[in-house]
């Protein structure tokens, strides 16, 4: 796993978030100013230097209170046309060893274990993505060889009811 790619699991937890990082978190929830120094226009909406507001950042994406920082894109528009949830049913004493290979397939966006019940047996899901159905239907065989887990469902996308990042300070 890469860097940017690293686990929650892998990221010790710290402290509370102190009042100057919350205000620039609060920030970077929405769009970012595409000016040629979109920092600086953050940093004087909040009354401090350029560099505080870089150098926050750096830290927090350190230490892993940011895991990531990109471009969010329509993945219709980048050719992705279909993706699903994929509902896992793995050994509990396996649950953190074959979410980690799965986590490493470049088509999985999101890889979460849950608790099962009676009725639904599936304990670890995945978020994949792929050109087509056949595509993620593919990459899911190959999940399965790799990991040798065999008992899973696809649950394709239908329609998109609601998508947003979720903002932790107002």
């Amino acid at each position: 796993m890469t860097d940017k790619q690293k686990s929650p699991k892998s990221v010790k937890p710290r402290s509370k978030l102190t009042e100057l990082e919350k205000k620039i978190i609060a920030l970077i929830q929405t769009n970012i100013p595409v000016t040629k120094r979109p920092f600086l226009e953050l940093a004087q909406k909040i009354g401090v230097e350029e560099e505080v507001v870089l150098k926050t950042l750096q830290k927090l994406h350190e230490n892993g209170t940011i895991r990531r920082f990109g471009a969010t894109i329509r993945h219709q528009i980048s050719g992705y046309e279909a993706n699903a949830m994929v509902a896992w049913q793995v050994d509990e004493d396996r649950i953190d060893e074959v979410g980690e290979m799965m986590a490493s397939f470049e088509g999985v966006s999101h890889c979460y274990s849950r608790n099962p019940v009676k009725e639904w047996p599936y304990n670890l899901y995945t978020m994949i993505h792929g050109k087509t159905e056949k595509a993620c239907y593919k990459m899911a065989e190959d999940m399965s060889a790799k990991t040798s887990v065999k008992n899973y469902t696809l649950l394709f996308s239908r329609d998109e009811l609601k998508k947003t990042s979720m903002k932790y300070f107002p």
